[in-house]
């Protein structure tokens, strides 16, 4: 009885209404033909579920209002012990009939032959987590705190890797006397405490807002829809990985290696952005070019647990990489790391840890939070954002992907309204430019010099293809010719980034050199920033 009540009566998760959403087929045995339906409850459970769906969101809303409702509550003077007695007795007997309806619920659910089928398997998966057991769960899709686990990071031997979390870079600290040093710390305080409650309160909420559990409600149904095709279209696999700081991690794995194409033996997996699941996000771009897809949610973000900082972020990345590595059998040259928007931190991240990953493919990322935080906040809270998001939110994508030497592709979204610092209208402040330039005077200081950046910066000032290719036949880049320089410098020498080449060259040759380069590590996509990659547009990025 406990576990009819618990199963789908949870007011967490992707799932709080607490309906079966789906039963792909009672056989559990999947095809790619197979095609689900929807659970159709009892009259009573029905009901008693709406009750407490509704209860769910309430509480949800008081949740986020209540800051507001006791600063009016004390205004009026409610908050007052000869008040609140019969307040408590109201809360009491409110709760005690949201738990009669529960119990009507599970009762409900007990004289439901397919929900007790479902429990049945569940338990059985539980008991003895066989491979055959697996695939019949998977073919129920139901609260994911239930779900057992299928991958643990204690299962790898990592002695770099514990529960403090895996390695992050760290912004640097200022230089200052020790004395100094002290009375900066005690004048600072206020400013530490202040970041701190803003960063967990409405700051996190603002920079990841798909961890709005009422925002998750209402995509509900699209998730469902989103979950239900990978499953029954493209055999999808659901698995929950644990990381080392115990967050619980929602995957879907899309198989393509016994296809006969070659893309298939490839596995992309897909970093979501700010307001991104795996169930309807970036992850159908590989699957329509028919890659092996792997895809996750952030903490706190449909089936996944936590809460999406940095720290928790690089953690659900580790053990997807693990997972992909011991569970799913491939290698990390196989690997390309695919990310959307924010998914630029945790694929920069992951690059960096693991540098024998294939290649890295960024869309619509950007160089450094901050500059894109002080953009919305008001100028008087510089001191303030600046100290909040490098101390609890310091994605910086640019220092991260430094440190990866193998190939890179970055996707610049022309009409960006999100990643531009003054407007959609203005291509020149996408983030995204600065990421291209960071990573070119990088990797090719000689060449990325004034004259090298000057053009690359007219380059990237082009909205569209006509102006693209203007510029580019402007200063007549040969790329016949720049070719056959870098590979000259490759072949003379066995070196790692950044290179030297260019040094001893003319400026034209130079600046052909910047451009050549700069239109082989980015390509421009004449839209918006939510819209939907075409596979079309999915290349893999360029390699000399």
């Amino acid at each position: 009885m406990e576990e009819l009540l618990s199963v789908y009566g949870s007011s967490q998760g992707v799932h709080p209404s607490g309906e079966l959403a789906r039963i792909m087929i009672m056989t559990g045995t999947i095809s790619m033909s197979s095609q689900g339906w929807n659970y159709q409850p009892s009259s009573l459970e029905k009901h008693t579920d709406s009750v407490l769906g509704w209860a769910s969101a309430l509480w949800s809303l008081s949740y986020y209002s209540s800051p507001l409702f006791l600063w009016y509550l004390y205004r009026k003077g409610y908050i007052c012990s000869t008040k609140l007695v019969p307040v408590s007795q109201y809360v009491g007997t409110v709760l005690v009939c949201l738990l009669g309806v529960a119990c009507l619920r599970g009762w409900g659910r007990w004289k439901n032959s397919e929900y007790v089928q479902f429990i049945s398997v569940l338990e059985e998966t539980k008991k003895t987590h066989t491979p055959a057991n697996k695939k019949k769960l998977r073919c129920y899709d139901f609260d994911f705190s239930h779900w057992p686990s299928d991958f643990s990071w204690t299962k790898v031997s990592n002695p770099k890797l514990s529960k403090a979390g895996v390695s992050l870079l760290k912004p640097e600290p200022r230089l200052r006397g020790a004395a100094d040093s002290v009375l900066n710390s005690v004048r600072t305080v206020p400013c530490h405490i202040i970041s701190f409650l803003i960063a967990h309160s409405f700051g996190r909420r603002m920079l990841y807002p798909g961890s709005v559990g009422l925002l998750q409600k209402a995509m509900r149904p699209m998730l469902q829809q989103g979950q239900a095709r990978l499953i029954e279209e493209f055999d999808g696999q659901r698995n929950k990985l644990v990381a080392c700081d115990g967050n619980e991690i929602d995957t879907m794995f899309v198989d393509r290696r016994r296809d006969s194409g070659q893309n298939g033996q490839t596995l992309v997996i897909c970093c979501e952005g700010n307001a991104g699941f795996y169930e309807v996000g970036c992850m159908n771009t590989p699957l329509e070019g028919g890659y092996s897809v792997l895809g996750w949610n952030h903490p706190g973000f449909g089936g996944s647990t936590g809460v999406p900082f940095p720290q928790n972020e690089a953690n659900a990345m580790d053990v997807v990489i693990q997972f992909a590595i011991h569970e799913l059998g491939f290698q990390l040259s196989d690997i390309v790391v695919y990310a959307w928007s924010i998914g630029g931190f945790t694929a920069s991240w992951a690059v960096m840890s693991y540098p024998e990953i294939q290649a890295v493919v960024l869309d619509a990322s950007f160089d450094d939070l901050l500059p894109l935080a002080l953009k919305v906040m008001p100028d008087s809270w510089r001191p303030l954002v600046q100290h909040t998001v490098r101390q609890y939110m310091n994605l910086n994508n640019a220092e991260q992907l430094l440190k990866y030497q193998g190939p890179v592709l970055l996707i610049r979204r022309t009409r960006d309204e999100i990643i531009t610092t003054a407007g959609p209208e203005d291509v020149m402040s996408n983030r995204g430019n600065n990421l291209l330039l960071k990573l070119l005077q990088f990797r090719y200081p000689k060449i990325m010099t004034d004259e090298g950046l000057r053009a690359v910066r007219e380059w990237l000032g082009a909205s569209n293809h006509l102006e693209d290719a203007s510029v580019y036949s402007g200063y007549e880049v040969d790329d016949d010719w720049c070719v056959s320089v870098l590979r000259s410098y490759q072949a003379d020498r066995d070196v790692v980034f950044p290179w030297s080449v260019g040094e001893d060259m003319t400026l034209d040759g130079r600046r052909q050199l910047a451009l050549f380069l700069a239109r082989k590590y980015m390509r421009n996509f004449e839209t918006t920033h939510c819209t939907p990659l075409p596979a079309s547009e999915f290349h893999s990025p360029w390699r000399l």
